[in-house]
């Protein structure tokens, strides 16, 4: 699932990007900010596995959430100055579009 896979990515380049943030950030917004694109990806794997198109549904829209909240603790910490690789918002794009279509899909199919 290209969904999956765009997700997976990010989760792993916002742990990068992450690693450069203020030390005193470590158990503050940095753990914000890793749990949230863990459960991106945590949520689209979940919902691939479920039988049902209404718990499929279900764990993409929390996906959703999820990526929304990453997006805006990483502008919050552009921001602040903590990171500068601006590229990171052009693949919440990526998988926001991917998770749109995903539900869209999902609630044509109900």
């Amino acid at each position: 699932m290209i969904a999956y896979q765009k997700a997976f990515n990010l989760a792993k380049e916002v742990y990068l990007i992450t690693e450069k943030f203020p030390k005193e950030e470590r158990f503050g917004i940095v753990q914000q900010i890793q749990r949230a694109a863990v459960s991106v990806v945590s949520n689209i794997a979940e919902g691939a596995a479920r039988n049902s198109g209404r718990e499929k549904l279900q764990f993409f829209i929390i996906a959703r959430g999820s990526l929304v909240e990453l997006e805006t603790q990483l502008q919050l910490s552009l921001e602040l100055k903590f990171f500068q690789e601006t590229y990171i918002f052009d693949r919440i794009g990526d998988v926001s579009r991917l998770l749109y279509g995903l539900i869209r899909n999902r609630r044509e199919r109900l």
